[in-house]
């Protein structure tokens, strides 16, 4: 499932809302058609389905979700939550005058669900504008019994006009019947915060939310906050959208996101609405503060590791591809390897010299360093780019570090020593060389491993 997409070429996965119940996980997603543009550009979304015990065996599902009456125009993001026997699916529906409104369908075995009556559950309270009401996410508080549900809002009567996306709170004794409270969260970003999370994980309660589609939280220590901005607060790479998570066996936690296509196929295109799935593990630091790695369950699988030969293209290159050292006083050095294929896997430990400017790979490359996509770490910034997208504040690149890197037709995805995540798409380039660089200072690579 990592990496995936429906089989027909006009269809995409969307917003992931990943489940996880009875030891089994589940992942409902938005089955897109044609980038959002279906029914009129309503989206024409249904709620898709495949589960799992283990991460690695997968079972789909018929649509748990669909579209079956006139008035609906998608059926779009929500959660789903498991009581007394039950599992409640709660979404939005789009209607054909684009206004959105929360629904709700109920299931006995969370494969097949019926829509309740009367549907919509709710509707945009006064005070908030009838074209955002959307992606419900709900829980339960613990300590008092009661159901709690977040929703992407627009106040229509807040002080600063063009910063009034919030999270709605509603809360209820049935999960049937909602009250509206005031906000949950005000974050203060163009846009209204989509597709909230929200859970409770080693003593720190997390509240996740997307903005432009990427992905943001916030911790704190008490249920209800106050809320605290972590220093990286983007979780994972701005590339994957919209991630959500769900347990899983052995105090883990998944995170499931969509990495959207290239128009036309191009570096240049627009990344489109829908794409495949991205998976993630769930990271927690001491201080509370997330990261992400991969799920070693979900990675593709890997031949014997290949035959390398080290070439130095530039002065400053000594050793062999088991260990070798890059030294650049002053300007560039680089060593190349041949022959990697289109999908693979790279594993190295990376040893940067005290001082060391910037350094990394450029993978898909070809002649003597004349292209290809690079993956550039800058210990100073704090700072690693992937082609024309980047993640910030990522501690520790001045010391050893393991890095990972997946190939995987055109996607291109890393994870810098198991705590942070970078993914992009990069469809032009194919060429078969990797090289190492490093710019005004060294690097040592230990145990270079492509499969």
């Amino acid at each position: 499932m990592h990496y995936f997409k429906p089989e027909r070429a006009d269809q995409f996965v969307g917003d992931c809302m990943p489940f996880f119940h009875d030891g089994v996980f589940h992942l409902y997603y938005l089955l897109d058609e044609e980038h959002h543009s279906a029914l009129g550009g309503l989206g024409g979304h249904q709620w898709a389905h495949a589960s799992s015990p283990d991460l690695i065996h997968w079972t789909h599902h018929p649509l748990a979700i669909g579209i079956t009456e006139d008035g609906e125009g998608s059926i779009c993001t929500g959660s789903t939550f498991f009581h007394d026997g039950t599992y409640y699916g709660f979404y939005a529906t789009r209607r054909r005058d684009q206004t959105q409104h929360l629904s709700l369908a109920t299931s006995a075995d969370g494969i097949h669900f019926t829509k309740t009556r009367p549907n919509p559950l709710a509707s945009p309270p006064d005070g908030y504008n009838p074209y955002h009401y959307r992606d419900p996410f709900v829980f339960r508080d613990e300590q008092t019994g009661q159901f709690h549900m977040l929703v992407t809002a627009w106040r229509d009567d807040y002080a600063l006009p063009t910063l009034s996306g919030c999270l709605a709170h509603l809360t209820s004794s049935d999960l049937i019947h909602w009250e509206s409270q005031e906000p949950f969260l005000i974050p203060g970003y163009p846009g209204a915060p989509e597709c909230a999370d929200y859970f409770f994980w080693n003593g720190w309660y997390y509240v996740l939310f997307s903005n432009g589609l990427v992905t943001r939280y916030r911790m704190a220590r008490a249920p209800f906050g106050p809320w605290v901005r972590p220093a990286a607060d983007i979780l994972d790479a701005p590339l994957s959208r919209v991630l959500k998570t769900a347990p899983f066996t052995g105090n883990r936690r998944i995170g499931a996101a969509w990495l959207g296509t290239r128009e036309n196929n191009r570096d240049a295109g627009h990344v489109q609405w829908g794409g495949h799935t991205l998976f993630r593990e769930l990271v927690q630091h001491e201080d509370g503060a997330l990261g992400t790695r991969f799920v070693p369950e979900m990675l593709p699988a890997g031949a014997a590791p290949l035959a390398l030969t080290l070439t130095p293209l530039t002065t400053g290159v000594a050793g062999e591809p088991e260990r070798f050292h890059l030294a650049a006083d002053e300007g560039l050095a680089v060593a190349a390897l041949a022959s990697v294929p289109l999908c693979a896997q790279l594993t190295a430990r990376i040893i940067p010299d005290t001082g060391v400017g910037t350094f990394g790979l450029r993978v898909r490359g070809a002649g003597r360093f004349e292209s290809g996509y690079d993956l550039r770490f800058s210990p100073h910034e704090r700072k690693v780019e992937l082609f024309d997208s980047a993640i910030e504040n990522v501690a520790g690149l001045d010391r050893p570090f393991n890095l990972h890197v997946a190939l995987h037709d055109d996607i291109i995805d890393v994870c810098v020593d198991g705590r942070r995540c970078m993914v992009n798409r990069c469809p032009e380039l194919c060429g078969d060389r990797l090289f190492v660089f490093c710019h005004n200072g060294g690097i040592t690579v230990e145990g270079l491993t492509v499969t």
